[in-house]
């Protein structure tokens, strides 16, 4: 049922990986939390969470390594540089990682599902925005959306680009077109360490545009942590059609 890619991407100039679980069904990628890697959403047991729908053919789970968000987290890398690679991450997904799942599902133009949260959030939202021609639903699961707060005041084009919060509202053409026939579902926990007002914020940029959304605020009882959405992404996943 599971099984690893591995190869060498030019982008990047290193060996990357992309992680699948399941042999059928609606190819759903899960970008993992900042630091995480393409088998992090295994060992916090979301795979087992999602183990029903994978195990009945309903979903291919997959999931890649978090390397734009390493690099935001650790700090090491000046503010460009993190910007940079966040553009070289999207092209990665877009031009590599959509490729190899739509062979993999042998379907050259499967629509795919993209979820994720906190920084995976970011990601999958930002995915679908900047290339609502194949992803067709994003679920951004506790979501941090603004990283302005690792710019250090340095705000440039290359994160403008990046940036959903930012570049929505200056959006138009065939790309906005293809985005109001997508939609983004924005579950968020109210209790510990959750910041639901940026869930609400990435809403009405969306809105704005006229991009189909919802916010689903969960309640204080549920924190910014793993079990929140081991309960959250089975629940969503589940009404897929």
């Amino acid at each position: 049922m599971k099984e690893t890619f591995r190869w060498r991407s030019e982008r990047f100039g290193q060996q990357v990986a992309l992680v699948r679980w399941g042999h059928f069904g609606t190819p759903v990628l899960i970008f993992p939390t900042a630091g995480g890697d393409a088998e992090e959403v295994e060992r916090f047991h979301l795979i087992g969470a999602l183990r029903e729908l994978i195990e009945a053919g309903r979903i291919k789970a997959y999931s890649i390594d978090s390397i734009a968000g390493r690099a935001w987290l650790t700090g090491v890398e000046s503010p460009e540089y993190c910007c940079r690679l966040q553009n070289v991450f999207d092209a990665f997904i877009y031009h590599e990682i959509v490729p190899l799942i739509r062979r993999d599902c042998a379907s050259p133009d499967i629509e795919i599902v993209t979820t994720g949260a906190s920084i995976g959030a970011f990601n999958a939202v930002a995915s679908i925005c900047r290339h609502p021609d194949v992803f067709r639903l994003a679920i951004g699961m506790s979501g941090t959306f603004d990283l302005t707060k690792y710019l250090q005041g340095r705000f440039n084009q290359d994160f403008y680009f990046s940036s959903p919060l930012h570049y929505l509202p200056g959006l138009e053409g065939a790309q906005l077109d293809a985005l109001r026939r997508r939609f983004v579902i924005l579950p968020t926990g109210e209790g510990r360490w959750e910041d639901a007002g940026e869930s609400w914020r990435m809403a009405q940029a969306l809105g704005a545009k006229g991009v189909p959304n919802r916010v689903d605020p969960w309640g204080s009882q549920w924190d910014h942590n793993w079990v929140t959405w081991r309960e959250m992404l089975p629940k969503y996943l589940a009404e897929l059609r």
